[in-house]
């Protein structure tokens, strides 16, 4: 059996009933059908009711034709519901591969029919394709209610409708042609029905141009007393050109089997009033009521199972009924009816008395009976329906509150312990605003969870109502919860109150801690300084530094009753924070986290400072003592170093006054020199009381004196200047005397040489620098060289001598620069100069002079060159000397070597040199 698409193109379904293929010609009228809207809803609601008038009997029914087969459930129970036989185990599962197996199923039961089926498969079903769906249903109503119809050797389709038209001919304006247009009015729906049942309708009053009034009260009537559903509404075929032939036909099947039964009886056999209970194929009404009457107790059984089980089997149980024991029971019955309606037609038409069964066995004593018999099983099934409903609540709810509560019961598990911990007695603030953060976490994590505490109460209070079995057990659990929920908000409460509580002591704690510690640092640094002061040692040198210390320890000693106050006001924060604590048990985690310092810290400083204070003021008052003598010594060495300073002053500046101004003789000079000696001498214990002075000074380590310029030092160099000054001065007048009367100079000449010295000593120094002496000679009618280099060199000197008279080299100016400058200091004493001049002017042998020069400048040797003679001296001089020597003859002798010695011989006699 092919279930796919092998004809995709056709969109038919052919019905292939063996020897009757009716079907053939219908394929065009089959197409277009499938492709107008309006057919398909007729056949939609047609097909739907149809189905349903079948699944009603299993206690099931279809809403949506395409939906609700698609898992093939309820499309095999209708098969087995209108065959009357077993289908195959349906598969229960929900995937796909499920359905697809069911419809399958299906499809294979209809093939085993006779059917064949082209172009409809079990995916389509699946997928809810509706026409497939509306297809295949179609196929299902030619097999099971069109094709076993038989009329005067017609069946199926051309049967239904000689059926149709046999029964209406006696209406004259019912013609019926086909299934289609021929049913628009509603006078053939109504025609049959009043050919079977007079009673129902009044035919006269129905009226031809009024099809709506017709095909309503065709269908009412065929609803309310024949057991037909309703599978068209009188819109749909008044309001299309040309109703649906398959829904009409679906429809009019329905009357058939309907009326058939009667039909059946009456076809041919005599009318006899007995084949009402005899007729073979006629069963017993003392049967059907004896059934009734023995199943009505077992549908009126209400007594509820525990266990979903159980229930189960009961609906299985009344499944069976439905399905099994009461469809013959249904034909029985309408069988009767059909009967008994027949044989009173077949009595009245000839003119006979009406059939009266017996007392009991009337058709309405079967009708009351079947009616109650369909209360009870209406009943019963919703009662069946609704237990297993309580009951799968009830299982569900249970479960549910099993498993609400054992989540509960997990999360609430030792949270009484956690709320009850006292971990912030020994908390700091910092740990306490995390503790808070968690609680109030807790909080929304507790108050997240008021929801599922509701509900649980919530699921215990239903299963109470649903009657649930083991309800005392839920109460017991849900209480125990409800007890916990109140006691964990209790103690969430109490936590959070101690946490705040703890929280606002240390915030005041950290604030007083933190003023204390802002307070403490700087009094704390202001005690360090004020005891490094204190303890500082001093170094004053006067009164006045000793006063200005004194003055800014008073100041700092002023300023000490307003620093005990701040004190206290520092003490007093900490107290409070004690206080605190003692009043309100707060376990203090640590110290002050702002600061090091403490109390007692602050007390000993403050101590210490007292006790410096007066060893302060007494090392002021000695030190203040100490300064007064410094300044006594002072003034009592300034008052005589001011005199003594000045009177060697004055006596430097008359020695010199007395060396340099020539009064009287070099005799009475001397003689007055002598005198200041004496009077020096005689001042020297002045100088020694001084010393003594000084010595004091230095003992106390006084290194300066504003009231003298004078120091020791100053007074002591002064001292030996003047010792040392008129020493020599004495001296120099001594030896001035010897040069005088040794060189037989006259005092007018030692006069002129005075003045003139004294003329260019200008700084009265009693020496001549070069640049002085130079000055001097020239004053003297020297004419000497004048580059000015503030010293007389060589070349001067030279150029002074022989502006002199002098004529010679080197040599000769070196002896005479040895003889005036021996210890080549570069300066010319007044005596060195009067040695000098004293020489010059007396009558010197000139030639041993020259003499001398020649060995100068012969050095070690006993002759001289010629070259050396012209190197030193000026040509014509050279020459001059050179013609006046003899050669050198000596074991030494070196080639131009002369004689110096025989010079002296030549020169004897020669004037001019």
């Amino acid at each position: 059996m092919d279930h796919h698409h092998h004809h995709q193109q056709q969109h038919h379904d052919h019905y292939d009933g063996g020897e009757n293929d009716y079907m053939q010609q219908e394929d065009d009228w089959d197409r277009d059908m499938l492709l107008d809207p309006a057919w398909e809803k007729q056949q939609r609601k047609t097909f739907t009711a149809w189905c349903n008038s079948h699944l009603r009997k299993a206690g099931t029914q279809i809403e949506n034709i395409e939906e609700d087969f698609r898992d093939g459930l309820k499309l095999m129970l209708l098969l087995e519901v209108i065959s009357g036989e077993r289908l195959a185990k349906p598969e229960r599962g929900k995937m796909r591969v499920h359905k697809i197996s069911n419809v399958n199923k299906a499809l294979d039961f209809i093939a085993s029919k006779g059917v064949k089926l082209v172009s409809i498969g079990a995916e389509e079903i699946v997928d809810g394709n509706a026409k497939m769906t509306l297809g295949m249903i179609w196929t299902i109503i030619l097999r099971f209610a069109i094709q076993d119809i038989s009329v005067e050797e017609t069946s199926a389709k051309e049967g239904l409708l000689l059926w149709c038209q046999r029964k209406t001919a006696p209406y004259k304006n019912v013609n019926i042609q086909n299934f289609h247009i021929s049913w628009k009015d509603g006078l053939g729906f109504c025609a049959l029905i009043h050919r079977h049942r007079p009673e129902l309708i009044d035919y006269g009053k129905l009226r031809k141009d009024d099809p709506m009034t017709n095909l309503n009260t065709a269908f009412d009537v065929a609803e309310k007393y024949l057991d037909i559903p309703k599978m068209l509404d009188a819109e749909d075929i008044v309001g299309t050109a040309r109703p649906d032939e398959k829904a009409i036909m679906t429809y009019v099947s329905s009357f058939y089997h309907a009326f058939s039964g009667a039909q059946k009886v009456s076809q041919g056999t005599p009318l006899n009033v007995m084949n009402f209970y005899t007729y073979p194929i006629c069963p017993s009404p003392h049967s059907l009521l004896e059934w009734i009457r023995r199943t009505i107790p077992w549908l009126e059984n209400r007594v509820p199972e525990n266990t979903m089980q159980a229930m189960q089997q009961k609906l299985e149980d009344f499944r069976d009924y439905r399905r099994l024991h009461k469809p013959p029971k249904v034909q029985e019955k309408c069988q009767l009816e059909i009967n008994f309606n027949t044989l009173q037609t077949k009595l009245r038409l000839s003119n006979r008395p009406a059939f009266m069964p017996s007392e009991g066995k009337m058709v309405s004593d079967i009708s009351s009976a079947w009616g109650s018999l369909e209360g009870a099983e209406k009943g019963y099934e919703e009662w069946l329906l609704n237990e297993i409903r309580r009951l799968e609540r009830l299982d569900h709810l249970a479960e549910k509150f099993r498993q609400k509560a054992a989540i509960h019961e997990a999360w609430t598990d030792g949270k009484e312990e956690m709320l009850q911990q006292k971990d912030y007695e020994t908390a700091s603030l910092s740990d306490i605003k995390a503790l808070l953060k968690k609680h109030e976490a807790f909080e929304s994590d507790l108050a997240a969870h008021q929801d599922r505490v509701e509900q649980i109460a919530a699921i215990a209070q239903e299963l109470n109502e649903l009657e649930y079995y083991d309800s005392p057990s839920v109460n017991a659990r849900c209480q125990q919860i409800c007890d916990q929920w109140d006691s964990l908000g209790v103690l969430t409460q109490k936590r959070s109150e101690a946490l705040q509580r703890t929280e606002k002591l240390l915030e005041t704690i950290d604030q007083l801690y933190l003023e204390f510690a802002k307070r403490a640092a700087p009094f704390n640094n202001w005690m360090e300084g004020a005891m490094e002061d204190l303890q500082d040692t001093f170094i004053v040198h006067t009164i006045e530094e000793i006063q200005g210390l004194s003055t800014a320890h008073e100041q700092f000693k002023a300023t000490l009753p307003e620093a005990d106050k701040e004190r206290q006001a520092i003490l007093g924060i900490h107290n409070e924070i004690a206080k605190i604590v003692q009043t309100y048990h707060v376990n203090m985690a640590g110290t002050n986290p702002y600061t090091t310092i403490n109390p007692q810290e602050i007390n000993a400083k403050w101590d210490k400072v007292r006790q410096l204070v007066p060893q302060r003021d007494q090392a002021l008052i000695e030190e203040h003592a100490r300064q007064q003598n410094n300044e006594r010594l002072r003034r009592q060495f300034a008052n005589q170093a001011n005199v003594i300073g000045p009177w060697i002053q004055t006596k430097m500046e008359e020695i010199g006054r007395i060396s340099i101004e020539m009064h009287g003789t070099l005799e009475d000079q001397l003689t007055h020199l002598r005198q200041y000696e004496k009077s020096i001498v005689n001042y020297k214990p002045k100088i020694d009381q001084l010393e003594g002075d000084h010595q004091l000074i230095q003992e106390a380590l006084i290194f300066d004196n504003k009231h003298t310029n004078y120091t020791m030092e100053h007074i002591r160099v002064g001292w030996e200047q003047l010792l040392t000054t008129i020493a020599r001065t004495i001296n120099e007048i001594e030896n001035q005397i010897l040069t005088r009367d040794a060189k037989g100079i006259s005092q007018d000449q030692m006069n002129e040489f005075r003045a003139s010295f004294n003329h260019f000593d200008r700084d009265h120094s009693g020496k001549l620098g070069a640049e002085e002496f130079k000055a001097c000679l020239i004053s003297l009618g020297f004419d000497i060289g004048n580059d000015r280099t503030g010293m007389m060199d060589a070349e001067d000197f030279r150029a002074c001598l022989i502006s002199m008279g002098y004529n010679m080299g080197e040599a000769e100016f070196a002896r005479i620069m040895s003889i005036v400058d021996p210890n080549r200091l570069g300066v010319i004493t007044f005596q060195a100069f009067i040695d000098f001049m004293s020489r010059e002017t007396a009558d010197t042998d000139t030639a041993d002079q020259v003499m001398t020069s020649f060995k100068v400048l012969a050095g070690d040797k006993n002759y001289i060159l010629a070259d050396e003679l012209r190197r030193e001296l000026p040509p014509d001089q050279a020459e001059y000397c050179i013609a006046r020597m003899t050669p050198y003859t000596g074991p030494d002798a070196v080639p131009g070597a002369l004689d110096y010695m025989s010079f002296s011989t030549a020169l004897y006699g020669e004037s001019d040199l």
